[in-house]
């Protein structure tokens, strides 16, 4: 089997596991992901197979020799508003509190570095975000890193909310997180993993560029959890607040 089958078919089978209640075995041996470059040609295939473009993108800095967290997100899991619509995780809505960093111009793809203040230049505004989480693999299914790499480490979409001031969330390293529920109120002494949340944006954007990737204007990326994953109901009323920062609120609908 030829490395372009093998991907497009490991792209192919995790596309259909992007439905409700999906908890699947890992790959089967002949198209199972062995590397980063690997798990990044399936997401290269993931791609071009999804009738949306790519929304935004979810990064951290690498966090070992062997590991890279850097997926996209596809526009139709995009949701603004009132209402955010995902999957159900084990009956529950698993969301990520974090900062989305929305580009308002083109960066196309190149071999040289862009500067901070080339990126920062081109973003158009600072968002809180909410990553929406589903992890399709069984427990227990031996599942090793770069296949949950190629299915874009349990994302399955993203939820934007209000805008904050750039230079409040360029120094947001800790953020007090309330979540709150009818009777029902968590709180989370946030901390960002890579210290800073623009840092990641930095790394994406010139590590991506030099793969070839053109990002552009509209696409929304965010760069790690200040809360790890956070479970909440659906169709009940939900106030999320990042002390100093803002709050909104919102309702969260199964997709079944």
């Amino acid at each position: 089997m030829t490395n372009n089958l093998k991907f497009s078919q490991a792209a192919t089978e995790l596309l259909k596991r992007r439905v409700a209640g999906t908890k699947a075995t890992r790959f089967d041996a002949p198209i199972r992901p062995n590397s980063i470059d690997d798990a990044l040609a399936v997401q290269a295939e993931m791609i071009a197979q999804r009738s949306d473009p790519v929304g935004g993108w979810k990064c951290l800095l690498p966090p070992a020799e062997n590991q890279m967290v850097v997926a996209p997100i596809f526009a139709e899991t995009i949701n603004r508003g009132q209402f955010c619509k995902l999957f159900a995780d084990n009956k529950v809505a698993r969301i990520e509190p974090e900062i989305a960093f929305v580009l308002g111009k083109d960066l196309p793809a190149q071999q040289e570095d862009y500067s901070q203040a080339e990126i920062d230049d081109a973003l158009s505004g600072c968002y809180m975000a909410l990553e929406l989480m589903q992890d399709r693999f069984q427990e227990n299914s031996g599942v090793e890193f770069y296949e949950k790499l190629a299915d874009c480490l349990v994302n399955q979409g993203l939820f934007i909310g209000p805008e904050i001031n750039r230079s409040l969330a360029y120094s947001a390293s800790e953020i007090t997180i309330n979540v709150s529920q009818a009777n029902s109120a968590q709180t989370f002494a946030g901390e960002h993993p890579n210290q800073l949340p623009q840092n990641p944006l930095y790394w994406l954007i010139n590590f991506m560029s030099k793969r070839g990737t053109d990002f552009k204007a509209g696409q929304a990326i965010i760069t790690g959890s200040y809360a790890g994953i956070v479970e909440v109901l659906f169709d009940s009323r939900t106030e999320i607040e990042y002390q100093g920062l803002g709050k909104y609120t919102l309702e969260f609908k199964e997709l079944v």
